[in-house]
Formats: structure tokens, C-alpha cells, sequence
């Protein structure tokens, strides 16, 4: 899209208070966050000791504590197991979740002074507005800027098909125990040099042997002209649908789908030895899938490279 506009999504913040709260967030994130400064917008993952998704988040830093702002993930249980780990002597309080909405801004900057309600973040990554674009964050009982307010909002359905595109990992389609940071593309959001942290040891070892056996791509089908597979053939692709090589061999599984008059789309986990692969086929029908790498996935760090002995 290159006019102007903004695409709005509902988040959830989990605020930590305290002198320990950095130091506690950094040991149970992929990021590192503990000598983070007041202002600072990091992206991380919440991860099992495993390196299994639990959510996505950025933290935000700032004299009394820290803030998650959950973008996906299930604020209650990511709250809860949270809790499950504080120890009596940490000076960390946590409070519970509240609403909130963050809206990425598409291809519009905001004025230099920003003026009106709402937080603009900064996040190192991209979020789906494009590399460097800052997003707005709205805490409950906030209104939109008149600045923002004047930007049109992307109907739902465009802001699915941009997720999508843009390789946005949703719960439970892509964040769940089957899937890790790197799989998703997320390499960015783990820092490999903070130290111990949960799942420390499982992303390590993947980032030091190329251990990544699935990775995240985008798919998209179109319906048959001639009729022949019209739109009810997309009531076949949904959420776990095999897929398969032209060879027949097993190449992944379906794991978010936008159906449209005009065919559907969405992501999939493909397994390494398909990912060489233009195309898939999908479910009983041999549905004939494009499989494209999606605008925002970052590849894995590569495999430590072997002393030459």
C-alpha cells in the first residue's frame, strides 16, 4: 500500500514495577534487557524453557520498572506464569493485565512534535508499517490523535492479508508449542550474547548448529477461472492442512488462512527439505499453493562455522 493509513490491533500491557523488574524480564525473555535504559523499546519473545512461543512483546523501560506490551500471546497465562517465577526477595510488583490498542502507521510519519494522546514507540523491528516506522500505542480511556485520526483505517480484512504478507505470527496458529523464535522468522527479537535466560540453551544450540528443521512461509491459492475449482475449494484449506511436494514427499502444514472470492492465503510451517519449493500442494485436492518467504522474516543465524583443523 503506498497511501497513507492505519492499521489498528488490540494488545494487552502487563506492567512490573520495581528495581528488579529489568533484571527479572531479562531473565525470563529472549531479549536482552537488564542494562536497557529508561526510553528504551526492545523486542523480545516469551519463550518455555524449551524455546516454545508463548508471545510476542516489546518492553518498554523506564525509571519505576518496565511494561510488556503483549502484541500476541495469552496475556493471562503469560501473566500467570510470570508470577509463577517471582521469589520473595525480587522487588518486582506485577500487575495484571489491561487493554490497550497499537496502531502501526502506513506510509505516513507523524508530525514532529505528536502532539495529542497516546505513547509512539520506537521498536527496532518491523512491525508491519515497514523498517524504522514508529507505531502508537493507546492506553485505555485513550483517544486517537488528530494527527492519526485523519489516516484511514485499513478494513479487517486488509489488515489480515498485510499480517499475513508481512509474516506477523498470531496465536495458536504460529505461537504455540510446536514453533520457536527462529522458525517464525524472529531472529531479530533473541539476543544470542545476554547470558542465561528460559530457553537460552535450546535457542543456542539452534543457532549454533542450524538446527531449524521447519520455517514460516506465506501461501496463496486463486480460484480457478474456468470454475473448476471455484471458491468452495478454499473451505478445504484451513488451519493444519498437510502439504506436500509436488513429489508427493511431506513439505509442512497450513497454519493461518484468509479466504476471499478470489481464492485464499495465509501462512504455513514448511519443513527444511521443502523450502527450496515454489509451490505445494495442499489437502485432498492437490490444491497447487504459492509459497513466497514473507516480506518481514529474518533467517536464522547461521551455523557456527567449523575450526579448519
Amino acid at each position: 500500500m503506498s497511501s497513507a493509513a492505519r492499521w489498528s490491533s488490540a494488545v494487552s500491557l502487563i506492567r512490573l514495577e520495581g528495581a528488579d523488574a529489568r533484571r527479572f524480564l531479562h531473565g525470563q525473555s529472549s531479549q536482552a534487557i537488564e542494562q536497557a535504559r529508561p526510553g528504551d523499546c526492545l523486542a523480545t519473545c516469551l519463550i518455555s524453557p524449551t524455546a516454545r512461543m508463548r508471545g510476542l512483546a516489546l518492553v518498554l523501560v523506564d525509571e519505576g520498572g518496565a511494561e510488556l506490551v503483549l502484541l500476541a500471546g495469552d496475556a493471562a497465562a503469560i501473566h500467570q506464569a510470570l508470577d509463577r517465577v517471582l521469589f520473595p526477595a525480587d522487588q518486582v510488583r506485577l500487575e495484571p493485565p489491561q487493554p490497550a490498542t497499537l496502531v502501526r502507521l502506513l506510509g505516513s510519519t507523524p508530525p514532529p512534535s505528536a502532539p495529542g494522546t497516546g505513547q509512539l514507540l520506537h521498536p527496532a523491528v518491523d512491525l508491519g508499517g515497514g523498517a524504522g516506522q514508529p507505531v502508537l500505542l493507546l492506553r485505555s480511556g485513550e483517544a486517537l490523535p488528530t494527527w492519526a485520526e485523519a489516516l484511514p483505517e485499513l478494513p479487517p480484512l486488509e489488515a489480515e492479508r498485510r499480517r499475513l504478507r508481512h509474516g506477523i505470527p498470531a496465536a495458536p496458529g504460529e505461537l504455540n508449542d510446536d514453533t520457536n523464535p527462529f522458525e517464525l522468522g524472529l531472529a531479530p527479537w533473541v539476543s544470542l550474547s545476554k547470558g542465561c535466560y528460559v530457553g537460552q540453551e535450546t535457542l543456542a544450540k539452534l543457532a549454533s548448529t542450524g538446527g531449524v528443521k521447519q520455517q514460516m512461509r506465506h501461501w496463496s491459492w486463486r480460484a480457478d477461472a474456468a470454475g473448476t475449482a471455484g471458491p468452495a475449494a478454499a473451505e478445504a484449506l484451513g488451519p493444519g492442512t498437510p502439504l506436500r511436494t509436488t513429489e508427493g514427499e511431506r513439505a509442512g502444514s497450513i497454519t493461518s488462512v484468509l479466504r476471499t472470492p478470489q481464492g485464499a492465503e495465509g501462512l504455513a510451517l514448511v519443513r527444511r527439505q521443502a523450502l527450496g519449493e515454489a509451490q505445494l500442494l495442499a489437502g485432498d485436492d492437490d490444491l497447487l499453493l504459492e509459497i513466497q518467504v514473507p516480506a518481514g522474516f529474518v533467517e536464522p543465524p547461521p551455523p557456527a562455522a567449523k575450526p579448519v583443523l
